[in-house]
């Protein structure tokens, strides 16, 4: 097995018990760490700090790109009822799987994403988390998010509002070991996607070799995103052999700005499949390998 980070901190401290389990090995609080962050590294657009959003046009540019939620061309055939199914690594540790999926709620789209915890990772801090967000299929606009966390302990749900006639971001959380709860407001942009509907936001795109995208992305504060098509790459993940491109996104703002980079790899067929991802932070990175594409 590949050798923990010893700077790796566990993202939650435990309470109580023994001197041993007050005091993890480096090598378990890594795994604590690696389990915290699956589920929030597995969408790894994430959100913090607020910037404003236009909307308009569908652009691509070869240089500064403009900050922009742009709405789905005419007719965009959107990935309904398509479960991508991904397993994430670490160090050739098999960290857990995702589950991502898009299908019709009404007028509008919802967006689900599981994170399942495995292996070692799972004996020593089971991760269990659902996500849910719901956006308008006219504009990528996000409307709402939903967030049920299991990791190791700690019980939480969370819901985020995006009140665009008010422009007015709502976060409500609730700890369903203790039953504390809170309740923040941010101010909200004209028009936002979310750290779910993210990753299909950039599936849309026309990804063209050389072109830069910046859009925000919100969950509950939020952030923008530079996203750059940078080359063409043949792809061989367990769902097969893909020719792709390659996109990496960076935050470009808030406390994320310059701390971790993705790289996105999408099929170059229209469907713009999302085949790998990595994610690298400081202490090292994490691969999502499409396993296979559920119907």
């Amino acid at each position: 097995m590949s050798r923990l980070p010893q700077e790796l901190k566990a993202v939650y401290s435990g309470s109580g018990g023994s001197a041993a389990e007050s005091a993890p090995s480096p090598s378990i609080r890594g795994l604590r760490a690696l389990a915290g962050l699956l589920c929030r590294l597995f969408l790894v657009f994430l959100a913090v700090g607020m910037l404003p959003a236009q909307q308009g046009t569908p652009m691509a540019t070869i240089g500064p790109a403009p900050v922009q939620i742009a709405p789905p061309r005419p007719n965009y055939p959107f990935p309904d009822g398509q479960g991508y199914v991904y397993s994430a690594e670490w160090h050739l540790i098999t960290a857990g799987t995702a589950v991502v999926k898009m299908e019709g709620a009404g007028n509008n789209r919802k967006v689900t994403a599981s994170a399942e915890s495995a292996g070692a990772v799972n004996v020593i801090f089971p991760v269990h988390d659902r996500f849910e967000s719901r956006f308008d299929p006219r504009t990528f606009c996000s409307l709402s998010i939903f967030k049920h966390s299991e990791e190791g302990a700690h019980k939480r749900e969370t819901s985020i509002g995006f009140d665009y006639a008010r422009k007015k971001g709502t976060l409500d959380e609730k700890n369903l070991k203790t039953g504390e709860t809170k309740h923040v407001e941010n101010d909200l942009a004209a028009c936002a996607t979310d750290v779910i509907t993210g990753f299909y936001y950039l599936q849309s795109l026309p990804l063209m070799l050389g072109a830069s995208y910046e859009f925000p992305i919100s969950d509950g504060k939020t952030t923008i995103v530079h996203a750059t098509v940078e080359k063409r790459e043949l792809i061989k993940v367990p769902a097969g052999t893909f020719p792709a491109v390659l996109v990496t996104a960076e935050a470009t703002s808030g406390p994320l700005q310059s701390k971790g980079k993705v790289w996105v790899w999408y099929s170059e067929d229209p469907s713009h499949t999302p085949v790998q991802m990595r994610a690298k932070l400081g202490w090292g990175a994490l691969l999502f390998r499409l396993q296979r594409i559920e119907k």
